[in-house]
């Protein structure tokens, strides 16, 4: 700027036809104003003068012609670059160097583009997508399945298994029955609804029931205690014409000895050993 009318305000030497710089309202002239306030050039070391451009980014300062990529040396001005322990990049060098590959197309991720972190790998916001729907995942719940990414929808359309009781999608654990699939609570006693997973139950006509009501409903008595014969565990049973014993309850009615795998003869309601039969 020239003046007619002011003295510099740091050498009081007049500024009259003189270029001058303005600071805080208050007028200088070149020389002082350079000695006292130019910045120093991050690449060159000089001073930036008043008259030259001077470009900043983060607290430094670089002459125009000295702001340039740090590997290839091609002018950063006015294009797009990328800082690396306090050097300055064009995208290009940047991306040769230090940026991610895509997971899906191996392709460089590019400074500034959107990058997506998904179990330690990176992908553009464009490939990482639903591999069935082809839809963008961005930040939504999804599901992993032999290395491709799937939306929930699509993953519960194309893989997971439906209840057998209440159709519905089972997401974790699971029963499997008659090599059907179903809901932990779904899977329950066909008489009284109690829960069967983890419990013994006994299947009848394809449905399950605990011990309990398949005693209640369907177990024949034994004969001699009178109890429900459950064949639980490899516990025997003994059948002879209409009637069954357990095990440990097919005993000569007398003595009370096993007759499990012996011989035994029959007198009207009882069972007899040999020797008390023949008695």
């Amino acid at each position: 700027t020239t003046s007619n009318h002011t003295d510099c305000h740091y050498c009081l030497q007049s500024l009259r036809g003189r270029k001058y710089a303005l600071r805080e309202e208050n007028a200088y002239c070149v020389t002082c104003y350079d000695s006292l306030f130019a910045n120093p050039c991050e690449e060159c070391k000089q001073p930036i003068e008043c008259d030259s451009k001077d470009l900043a980014y983060k607290g430094r300062h670089w002459h125009e012609g000295c702001f340039k990529c740090a590997k290839c040396s091609r002018s950063l001005v006015e294009k797009p670059f990328a800082a690396k322990d306090e050097l300055l990049l064009c995208t290009e060098c940047y991306s040769d160097e230090y940026s991610s590959k895509c997971f899906h197309c191996q392709k460089t991720i590019m400074p500034g583009s959107r990058k997506m972190e998904f179990k330690g790998s990176s992908w553009h916001e464009s490939c990482f997508v639903c591999q069935y729907c082809r839809q963008p995942l961005g930040t939504k719940p999804l599901i992993t399945k032999d290395n491709e990414n799937y939306c929930v929808p699509c993953f519960e359309k194309q893989f997971a298994h439906h209840c057998y009781s209440c159709k519905k999608v089972i997401t974790s654990g699971g029963v499997t029955y008659h090599d059907q699939p179903w809901h932990k609570e779904c899977f329950v006693c066909a008489g009284c609804k109690t829960p069967l997973s983890g419990q013994r139950f006994i299947s009848k006509d394809e449905y399950p029931y605990c011990v309990d009501c398949f005693s209640k409903l369907y177990a024949k008595k034994c004969a001699t205690c009178k109890k429900p014969i459950i064949a639980l565990g490899g516990a025997k049973l003994i059948s002879f014409e209409e009637r069954q014993w357990h095990g440990e309850c097919f005993n000569c009615a007398k003595c009370s000895v096993s007759l499990v795998g012996q011989g035994f003869l029959t007198r009207q309601d009882d069972v007899l050993c040999h020797e008390c039969g023949s008695a």
